[in-house]
């Protein structure tokens, strides 16, 4: 898929009545291709488009055949063909091509008898008065995309913008868009390219790039009550593209790195805060159970010789949570020596 610029803006129906853009060829519909309707970019897939090439050969197919028909008749009636002949000739075969006409399916006729509405035809061989009746305009109803934009578009923070989108319609109306609106295509890409600029102008540019379902939601409903009168409905609208300034991507992303920052700091500080109550209320467990202070020791030092395979140093400060404090060594040993001495005593009495 290729985009080309182009200049001007969609061109009106043509005499063909289909809704053709100034980069189109002749004879492509509305909904082969997207255009910007300030002469922005038109979008070529490669792939070929639906062609009424059959029709305008039927066309020709009657003017040939009623014009042979005519001539026939001249030179069985006159016994020579001359230019009143071929005038009359060329005269029948116009009015009999301008009155069978051929609508392709995804295609409708809006018949005008006298200049006023008569009723919309098609698809397939429509028939129409020579003369006082005639359709202005083919309908095609299949799904078209517009592919449209706001550009340099400020934000209500003031900042600058560049938003893309694809738009995607189509016509369930055919007498409402080709009575109602003179360009139904035209209409619907200024009608698009404004709501996003209003749409971009209400919201902060931190809303515009993270908020992109309710955007396309908002332009959705925006869009459609504005065409819905012309008898167009709105399919879906998909943000393509949102472009900022350099200089504010790079605030915007110091910006994100300081608040995920923020948010490991505050995550590790209520780590802390839980882990500094535990300990508060471990410590008031061993305080009061000297027993368990000791056997919690023990089993820290088993768990760091298990993990590591080695031998452990016990420094004398650590040591001490093995065995009884001095105060209860000091009175065993007094204990002891009490006992000595008063066995003597004893055997003196």
């Amino acid at each position: 898929m290729k985009r080309r610029r182009h200049e001007g803006a969609p061109a009106s129906a043509g005499a063909a009545g289909e809704s053709v853009f100034a980069s189109m060829p002749a004879g492509a519909s509305a909904g082969a291709g997207a255009s910007w309707p300030d002469g922005g970019a038109h979008l070529e897939t490669g792939r070929p488009r639906a062609s009424r090439n059959g029709a305008v050969v039927f066309a020709m197919a009657v003017f040939a055949a009623v014009f042979a028909i005519v001539l026939v008749a001249a030179q069985l009636a006159a016994g020579g063909i001359g230019l009143a002949a071929l005038a009359v000739a060329v005269a029948a075969g116009w009015l009999a091509s301008s009155s069978v006409h051929v609508v392709l399916e995804w295609e409708k006729a809006v018949v005008l008898r006298f200049g006023k509405f008569n009723r919309v035809a098609g698809p397939g061989i429509v028939f129409t008065w020579p003369i006082i009746e005639f359709y202005t305009l083919r309908v095609d109803q299949r799904v078209s995309a517009t592919y449209f934009g706001a550009e340099e578009t400020l934000t209500s923070d003031l900042v600058p913008v560049n938003v893309d989108a694809v738009l995607f319609w189509m016509v369930w109306s055919a007498k409402n868009a080709a009575v109602e609106v003179e360009d139904y295509a035209s209409a619907v890409s200024w009608v698009a390219q404004t709501a996003m600029r209003k749409a971009i102008g209400r919201a902060t540019v931190a809303e515009v790039a993270t908020r992109r379902d309710q955007l396309d939601e908002e332009l959705k409903e925006v869009i459609e009550e504005k065409l819905n009168p012309w008898g167009i409905t709105i399919i879906d609208v998909e943000i393509r593209d949102i472009v900022i300034p350099k200089e504010l991507q790079r605030a915007m992303a110091q910006e994100a790195v300081a608040e995920r920052k923020k948010n490991a700091r505050m995550v590790l500080a209520e780590a802390e805060k839980d882990i500094s109550e535990m300990l508060s209320d471990a410590a008031e467990v061993y305080g009061g159970e000297g027993d368990a202070l000791r056997l919690r020791t023990m089993h820290l030092a088993y768990e760091s010789v298990e993990q590591s395979g080695g031998t452990l140093v016990v420094p004398s400060a650590f040591s001490e949570g093995f065995v009884d404090q001095p105060a209860t060594r000091q009175g065993d040993r007094t204990g002891k020596g009490g006992a000595k001495a008063g066995v003597p005593a004893a055997r003196e009495g």
